[in-house]
């Protein structure tokens, strides 16, 4: 690949746009299609954190970020009618705990990376409402067929669509070869803030087969609601919003506090997301010219807590391996492996013993575990429970040319 390199990017969400940016700042030629017809709003709220907070700052971004993030002070687990029984501060495990200290939301993050993209002067080739249909390999490049009917050549096509992948499914195999299912679903979805809620907090009922949850919103009349549940997989379940939805009123039933009225918002909600909860492992991250950046290719699932700081890390990895060898593209996808597949090992680690330990099966199980939640909050185990979270997210990742010198001001 020389300076005439060009590089499709299937994708517009984190992943997909933050290699979009790092690749036209290095000054190669980048076009990302996005199924979507616009880009998408809300989604759940993400944090960053120790390297993910580090890659950040070096491509620019804190700026934007901190205008946008959100007034979130910690999480507080709550009963059936409301009664605070735990409460985590943000601070209260030196930063590592379920909510950091810079949150947003994956909407409001996703339109920082675009407006770092129009600062570029548009020098990427964006278009919505399109995809990948077929790719045909070559030794030096691959020829794409889009929805359109389009036929074009690339020097390299990296799959950055998320965790069902057409791009991997085209390229490796069908998604169940590389997908695990972890044993429930959840769902995400904006709400007008009701009355009572604790300002700045996020607030958890566990309930007998979910998790529902409200958390701060940017706009202060709205509030992001999040249902996680435990359920055997139901392939008919995709897709089908009405189907979906009614899970999710069959499990939140009985489960007190707001979920009716949350139940009741839901299908006004403008930005409904409802998915399986599963993990992608892929054997290897790149084959030929065809390389998978995000959740297609190393999904740990939302339970990880890790999918936007691994979507941002490995774009920034893979851009960087790019411009440094830029007509070796096997040497950079070599390198982009190499750097990246030791951080995931610790990225898709789920915390706590994933759904098992947050939805019990048994009535002993939800008491031991709303005990065990009290504990872990209470002052004499703090510095105990403190070192044992310390490190989370915390990652060596090598640093590239061109890197921005814009820096966040404090907070």
């Amino acid at each position: 690949m020389g300076k005439e390199t060009h590089i499709l990017v299937s994708g517009g969400g984190i992943a997909g746009n933050a290699v979009a940016l790092q690749l036209v700042r290095a000054g190669i030629r980048t076009t990302v299609v996005e199924r979507a017809g616009a880009p998408r709003p809300g989604g759940q709220a993400v944090d960053l954190r120790g390297a993910s907070r580090e890659v950040a700052e070096r491509m620019g971004l804190m700026p934007g970020i901190r205008d946008r993030q959100l007034d979130e002070r910690g999480m507080v687990y709550v009963d059936r009618r409301g009664r605070a029984y735990a409460r985590m501060p943000a601070d209260l495990f030196g930063g590592n705990g379920p909510v950091a200290d810079v949150e947003i939301t994956r909407g409001d993050l996703n339109e920082v990376l675009l407006e770092a993209l129009g600062a570029t002067g548009g020098a990427a080739d964006y278009r919505y409402g399109e995809w990948i249909e077929a790719l045909t390999r070559h030794d030096d490049g691959v020829e794409v067929r889009f929805a359109s009917g389009r036929v074009e050549t690339y020097d390299l096509v990296v799959g950055a669509d998320g965790v069902h992948s057409a791009t991997r499914r085209l390229a490796f195999g069908p998604e169940e070869r590389f997908s695990t299912y972890l044993g429930g679903y959840t769902s995400y979805f904006t709400v007008p803030r009701p009355d009572g809620l604790e300002p700045g907090w996020m607030t958890m009922r566990p309930a007998s087969r979910a998790v529902v949850g409200l958390r701060p919103d940017r706009d202060p009349a709205t509030a992001k609601a999040l249902v996680i549940l435990r359920v055997p997989a139901d392939p008919a379940l995709r897709g089908d919003v009405v189907a979906q939805q009614q899970l999710l009123r069959e499990l939140l039933a009985d489960a007190g506090w707001l979920a009716p009225y949350i139940l009741e918002a839901m299908p006004q909600a403008p930005d409904f997301y409802f998915d399986e909860l599963a993990r992608v492992d892929m054997p290897n991250l790149s084959a030929g010219r065809i390389v998978l950046s995000g959740d297609a290719g190393y999904c740990g699932s939302p339970l990880s807590g890790m999918g936007t700081a691994m979507a941002l890390i490995g774009a920034y990895v893979l851009a960087g391996e790019l411009a440094a060898a830029p007509s070796d593209p096997e040497t950079a996808l070599t390198r982009y492996e190499t750097v990246l597949t030791p951080l995931l090992e610790q990225a898709k680690q789920l915390p706590g013993g994933g759904l098992p330990m947050m939805l019990p099966a048994t009535g002993i199980g939800r008491l031991l575990s709303r005990t065990a939640a009290r504990i872990v909050c209470a002052r004499p185990l703090r510095p105990l429970t403190t070192r044992m979270a310390s490190g989370a997210g915390d990652c060596a990742v090598p640093s590239y040319p061109g890197d921005a010198t814009v820096s966040s001001p404090a907070p």
